[in-house]
């Protein structure tokens, strides 16, 4: 974790020195802000759209499990977007797209489920002994 950390800063940093000595550093920078706005915007879109979907899964008395994690995700997206970088805003916008959200999100479910089964083979509970000293006297 403590690797990513610090790898995302050199990649992102990387990135702009590539793309700015291509496209130039003006361009570079309208691209950044372009790309922060726009996201942001579309965030907001899809946000409500996963809100909307939310509240019908309520109204038919079902669960908005998929609603709630996809609203994190699409949280976490405009958090990528807005801060300055290609590589996070590439990320972000995978994660706002709703098809890649829902393979990526459905990778991770898949994951995470596979790793909760693996971690609970047993049975938790509380067990009374059946053949006490009281049954014995007769």
């Amino acid at each position: 974790m403590l690797l990513l950390i610090l790898l995302i800063p050199v990649i992102e940093i990387y990135l702009f020195i590539k793309i700015g000595s291509q496209i130039g550093a003006i361009t570079t920078i309208l691209l950044i802000f372009t790309t922060a706005i726009v996201g942001v915007y579309y965030a907001k879109y899809e946000g409500l759209n996963t809100l909307k979907s939310g509240f019908i899964q309520l109204r038919k008395n079902q669960t908005p499990t998929y609603e709630v994690i996809s609203g994190a995700a699409i949280a976490f997206a405009a958090l990528l977007l807005i801060l300055p970088g290609f590589a996070t805003d590439v990320l972000g916008f995978f994660l706002i797209f709703p098809v890649s959200r829902k393979f990526i999100l459905n990778r991770f479910i898949k994951n995470f489920n596979y790793k909760a089964e693996q971690k609970n083979n047993f049975v938790e509970g509380e067990f009374k002994d059946i053949e006490d000293d009281d049954d014995k006297k007769i």
